[in-house]
């Protein structure tokens, strides 16, 4: 239950990081978000929403596995197991809270799901 449920909310963040990357990302929750200036949002307003797709498409796998339930152990592995290393890629390259808000859930939800 408690692994479903971080997996869930998990799943959930990233339909949030989903709309601030491609609908706010040049409004100001975004810009507070992420740090920008509306002018550096502006230039890269088209790559942040490319960003928020791929971020769609974990949480439709996470929350794909979630409907699974016990079945979609696999499915929820392999979703959390691409937020950690996206999470880590993006601590190293872009920020390093993303570690924080990415892969360190990431790794809760995997610890607590093989635990289940």
């Amino acid at each position: 239950m408690l692994s479903s449920a971080i997996v869930l909310l998990i799943g959930v963040l990233h339909i949030y990081i989903l709309v601030l990357e491609m609908f706010l990302w040049d409004k100001p929750a975004g810009l507070r978000a992420f740090g920008n200036t509306p002018e550096s949002a502006a230039k890269t307003k088209v790559l942040a929403a490319n960003q928020g797709l791929y971020n769609g498409f974990l949480a439709a796998g996470l929350l794909w596995g979630c409907w699974l339930g016990a079945d979609g152990y696999a499915v929820k592995t392999f979703f959390l197991l691409c937020v950690f290393v996206a999470g880590v890629f993006g601590g190293m390259t872009a920020s390093k809270k993303i570690i924080f808000i990415q892969a360190v859930p990431a790794a809760l939800g995997l610890i607590t799901l093989n635990l289940a």
